[in-house]
């Protein structure tokens, strides 16, 4: 929080500087969530990202089948293993299957939760990588943008404190780029993969 404060301070004495100085600085603000949300490539890769958490998902009921079938047959060894009409050795073979299944299911279920915290770490990876390219695509188009437009300062206006609180409380519309951004970021968008404007 103290490392976006001190930024804002600086941003803002620039500013002051530049009035100072008796040049006018251009100002805009762009609303940094509104153009990650409204993005194509946001919504293809979120829909890419659900395919693969939903095959991961397919895959660990599949496990979680087996498992439960060896489970229902331990309850039925379990019975035979109560029953006294078995004689001894009858019970003794059954109580080694019981054993044997009962190892056989915890080292699935082992088995099963291990692949699961890795495919979706690994997914979580995935994601946190490619949005992180898709805000830096962001970022360069904005760039580009403040410079053809010949921008000394480009504030995010969707930026809040740790409270909540905006930084910039108040700006002219006139001042904002998010919809002029918007049109260069989805110009080439598939239509699946656009999302319906927000208010």
């Amino acid at each position: 929080m103290i490392r976006r404060v001190i930024t804002s301070c600086l941003a803002l004495l620039m500013i002051s500087v530049s009035f100072a100085q008796g040049s006018k600085p251009k100002v805009a603000t762009v609303d940094m969530q509104k153009l990650f949300k409204e993005y194509f490539k946001t919504n293809e890769a979120q829909q890419q990202i659900n395919v693969e958490r939903a095959s991961i998902q397919k895959d660990n009921n599949e496990k979680l089948t087996s498992i439960r079938e060896i489970e229902s047959a331990l309850t039925v060894l379990k019975k035979d293993l109560d029953d006294q009409t078995f004689t001894a050795e009858k019970r003794q073979q059954i109580f080694k299957e019981h054993q044997s299944k009962y190892q056989e299911a915890v080292q699935l279920d082992k088995e099963r939760r291990e692949y699961l915290g890795r495919k979706n770490q690994a997914l979580n990876d995935k994601m946190s990588q490619r949005m992180r390219g898709i805000l830096e695509e962001i970022r360069k188009v904005v760039e580009e943008r403040a410079k053809s437009e010949d921008c000394d300062y480009v504030f995010d206006k969707s930026g809040t404190s740790t409270s909540q609180v905006p930084f910039l409380l108040y700006i002219k519309e006139d001042f904002d780029m998010t919809e002029a951004l918007l049109k260069d970021l989805n110009k080439d968008a598939p239509a699946e993969f656009l999302v319906p404007p927000t208010e």
